[in-house]
This record gives structure tokens, sequence and C-alpha cells, in this order.
């Protein structure tokens, strides 16, 4: 009884971690999950490297009266109003604050419904993994969206310029009013 209680605690306590690094790993856009267990044996203390495709899916923000965009993990997608000719200008300081949307090079991305495939591609980043993009704008997530479903950078101008949502149909979420800032080709 009590060899049986302890194999749940550590079946538990493997759920909890394995958990956490799929959420964060999800969040940042990984490619690849990596997860290891505490019971302590051989077989345990070995990482090993799962492979999580890298999705972006369409979802309807009831509050918004939208469908957007977000990642696999059910994270916002935002668009960044001073990227334009398809190049990524949040980097250094600003992508920790809004992480792209990456992938390894050669990855394939998996498609939600309401995604329209032929808008999403992929260019290569400053920081060397590829960015994804949709209809020409480069993805990113915010890290103060803590759970699925929030979109608490939407409209806010930070780091140098507004983030909006993507929608499903390749637009920016710009509110009434609010500028959308060098869409991308634009001059601007």
């Amino acid at each position: 009884m009590h060899a049986a209680g302890s194999s749940r605690r550590r079946q538990r306590g493997f759920a909890a971690g394995f958990f956490v690094v799929c959420a964060a790993c999800a969040f940042a856009g990984c490619g690849k999950l990596a997860r290891t267990t505490t019971d302590g044996s051989a077989q345990g203390a070995q990482a090993a490297t799962i492979t999580a495709p890298v999705a972006v899916k369409a979802v309807y923000l009831a509050q918004f009266r939208a469908k957007v965009l977000v990642d696999g993990g059910g994270y916002s997608l935002y668009i960044f109003g001073p990227d334009r000719d398809r190049a990524v200008t949040c980097t250094g300081t600003c992508a920790l604050s809004w992480p792209p949307l990456t992938v390894p090079t050669g990855t394939k991305l998996s498609f939600g419904l309401g995604v329209q495939p032929g808008l999403v591609h992929t260019i290569p980043s400053p920081g060397g993994a590829d960015v994804v993009t949709y209809d020409g704008w480069p993805l990113y997530t915010y890290v103060a969206d803590v759970s699925p479903g929030m979109a608490s950078g939407q409209g806010i101008n930070l780091n140098g310029g507004p983030w909006y949502l993507m929608r499903a149909t390749g637009e920016p979420l710009v509110p009434a009013g609010q500028p959308l800032l060098n869409a991308p080709g634009s001059s601007q």
C-alpha cells in the first residue's frame, strides 16, 4: 500500500512538472519540449525530448467580437505596428515582453479551423529561429497573458508602437480611432 501511494505521488509530481514545462514551452512557441522525472531512477533522470507541433489556431474572443489567432497553447498572437516590409523589429528587451512565435528551421506548422494556410509563412529572425508570420505580419505572444484566452496586450502602445491581435482574416484588430502604424510594405 505504501509503495503504491509513493508511486502515485511520483506520477503526480512528474505530471505537474511536465505540465509546467509544456505550458511554458507552448507560451514561448517552442518546437520541442523537454521532460524529466524526479523519481530518482536512472531512467527518470534522463531527459527525453518530445516533439510538439507549433500551431496557429483561430478562436472567437467574445470581448472583441472577433475570431483571432492563438498559438498551440491557446495564447493570443499579436502584431507590432512598427513591423514592416516583413521584418521583425521587436528584438532585445522588447522580445522579452513580446516573444515572437518561432519554429526551428524546416519545422512544419499545424493549422486549426479558420486559419488560412496561404497566409502563414516564416521569415528569418535576428535571433536565428524562423518567426511565424500571418499575411506578412510577424506574430508575437505577450508575457502578461498568463493563461490561454487572455488578450491583455490588445491596443496598448509599448516598446515603440501599438500591439494588436491578429484576426483570422489576416487583418489586425485595430480599435476605431487607433492608427495602424507601418503596415507591411507601407512607407511610414
